[in-house]
């Protein structure tokens, strides 16, 4: 049975990414969000990362939280829009150390609970989370998991959890918007 390392960007994406892949083996979750600000909406969504895993039976990774990196990391994108270049340094950073983790807990593969959101590219993902994975012998896995109905399905599931759902992506720019 495989190991599949899933990046957990929040619990509400995680619930449905965690049904779907529990089929094909067994599934470990990892919380590396450094982009979640402030402070507060972090610790909040991580407290609701540690419940699902609780009500679901897997293992949660916690990475600590460090925001400064993050910012230094898109630094000089504060203005770009969402969905471009910052988002795309976003990804990179939480899919590299999500790669790192995996490959130190020898999980055969990674995959990510981002491709759930409709306002995500799932294919930019795939290509960031293939160079991770690769750069610490691991497989990326390019599931989508907003597929048959699969965003839908989070949100009846979050629902259900009695999951704080947040109305933003996590980062204080998406928060503006």
């Amino acid at each position: 049975m495989a190991r599949i390392m899933l990046h957990i960007c929040c619990a509400p994406c995680a619930t449905h990414s965690i049904e779907a892949l529990r089929e094909e083996g067994e599934v470990v979750g990892v919380f590396v969000n450094p982009n979640i600000q402030p402070e507060e909406e972090y610790f909040k969504r991580l407290e609701n990362a540690r419940e699902l895993a609780r009500l679901t039976g897997i293992r949660l990774i916690e990475s600590p939280y460090d925001p400064g990196s993050w910012n230094e990391a898109v630094r000089g994108l504060e203005d770009a829009p969402e969905g471009g270049r910052r988002c795309e340094v976003c990804f990179r950073v939480r899919l590299e150390s999500a790669a790192e983790i995996a490959a130190r807990e020898g999980c055969e593969c990674l995959t990510s609970t981002l491709t759930i959101s409709p306002h995500k590219n799932a294919a930019l993902i795939h290509s960031i989370g293939r160079e991770a994975g690769q750069a610490y012998g691991i497989t990326f896995r390019s599931d989508d998991f907003k597929k048959k109905d699969g965003y839908k399905k989070s949100v009846e599931l979050s629902r259900a959890y009695g999951l704080y759902r947040q109305n933003y992506c996590g980062c204080l720019f998406s928060r503006r918007k």
